[in-house]
């Protein structure tokens, strides 16, 4: 009869480490999938007026065209404390309006500029005559589609 001898050392078999890349890939993928990238930081302040109608724009639609205005945010009150636009991430003026439209509308396909909406998300305490040199500026470079974006009702 054979007899059975026990382990002298209490080692453990060491981990199979084959999985291991397959794994650090799944995750790699995965928060590559649900990351969202940041646009910008927003350097003005924007409370949105409310509205009684609201339509969701498409954010995914490259056809829309942001422009932002408001009172400077803190960290940027070296230009002012009045009402001031923001294109992508600088702070500008409505003379500034022409040059960014034409690198805007550079970024889009020749079939699409036809079908360009400016949205315009501007604080509710802004005044009226900054928005009317927007509008002057946006008509003179015929981008007359405007959408104005809004807080839905009873939202602040």
């Amino acid at each position: 009869m054979a007899k059975f001898k026990k382990k002298k050392s209490g080692e453990l078999p060491q981990a199979s480490t084959a999985a291991l890349p397959d794994i650090v890939f799944m995750l790699l993928f995965f928060f590559m999938t649900v990351t969202v990238m940041k646009d910008g930081d927003l350097m003005v302040e924007n409370k949105l007026p409310s509205a009684e109608t609201v339509e969701k724009l498409d954010r995914k639609n490259k056809k829309i065209m942001f422009i932002y205005a408001g009172k400077p945010a803190k960290g940027y009150e070296k230009f002012g404390t009045e009402g001031v636009l923001q294109l992508n991430d600088k702070i500008a003026q409505p003379s500034d309006l022409k040059q960014f439209i034409y690198a805007e509308l550079a970024l889009r396909k020749e079939e699409v500029i036809p079908f360009m909406v400016t949205a315009l998300k501007v604080d509710k305490n802004v005044n009226m005559g900054l928005i009317s040199d927007i509008k002057i500026a946006l008509r003179k470079e015929n981008m007359l589609k405007i959408s104005y974006i809004a807080a839905k009702p009873g939202k602040k």
